[in-house]
């Protein structure tokens, strides 16, 4: 006669359970051991993983750093660029005026060398045309003698223009007169001196034309003759 102990459901459960943990956890212990036994390493890899993502956040930080002072270096060397400009600018407007000054001082030496002539003349004319359809001028008007009191009067221009390539075709040549043509020149144009005067000034001109001679006329207030005559002829 066998005597048998008698087990409930819940040990039979527990037992259940306990087994496929068992089962589990030796598979899973196989499934890394032969991994590693097979060259693959999963917590080696991880690892790896972790360590290039760590390099690759760096790298990327120190490529924003870097876009950032390539930014910044850019800025500086067009504020270089513009400076160098601005001061090539400088040079050439500063080298410009001293020679108009050594012009101007060479001709009043010897104007005032011989100013017992009297009369009023345009010893100078310039003008440039370089400027897209603008034309500026500069004219020096002096009057010899012992003046008692200021010249008034005003000045005219008379700038003759032929056509260029980049006219419309069938242009002809035209005159461009001041003020007549452009009453807003009329200021500028009006003199008031005791011995010499400096006129400035600018006139546009129509696209595709180019000036090709320019004549400059001074009259005095009160007096319809002209008093001086300059013409200046351009390439």
């Amino acid at each position: 006669m066998a005597v048998r102990t008698h087990l409930g459901w819940p040990w039979k459960a527990a037992l259940a359970i306990g087994l496929v943990l068992l089962v589990g956890g030796m598979w899973w212990l196989g499934f890394d051991f032969g991994q590693i036994l097979g060259g693959f390493n999963r917590k080696e890899i991880d690892q790896r993983i972790a360590t290039l993502e760590a390099d690759t956040a760096t790298a990327q930080r120190e490529a924003s750093g870097l876009r950032a002072r390539n930014s910044e270096l850019e800025s500086e060397l067009a504020m270089s660029h513009g400076l160098q400009d601005s001061l090539k600018k400088q040079r050439e407007e500063a080298a410009q005026e001293n020679a108009q000054l050594k012009e101007e001082l060479a001709f009043l030496q010897g104007f005032f060398a011989d100013s017992s002539k009297p009369g009023v003349t345009i010893p100078r004319l310039s003008a440039d045309a370089n400027a897209d359809e603008r034309v500026r001028y500069s004219a020096l008007v002096v009057r010899g003698g012992s003046a008692k009191s200021d010249f008034e009067g005003y000045l005219t221009i008379s700038a003759d223009l032929a056509p260029g390539d980049a006219a419309p075709p069938g242009s002809r040549t035209l005159t461009v007169a001041l003020p007549d043509d452009d009453p807003a020149a009329a200021a500028p144009l009006k003199l008031r001196f005791k011995y010499y005067q400096r006129i400035e000034g600018s006139f546009r001109i129509p696209t595709g034309y180019a000036v090709r001679m320019i004549t400059v006329r001074a009259y005095e207030s009160g007096t319809a003759g002209v008093r001086a005559t300059r013409t200046l002829t351009l390439p």
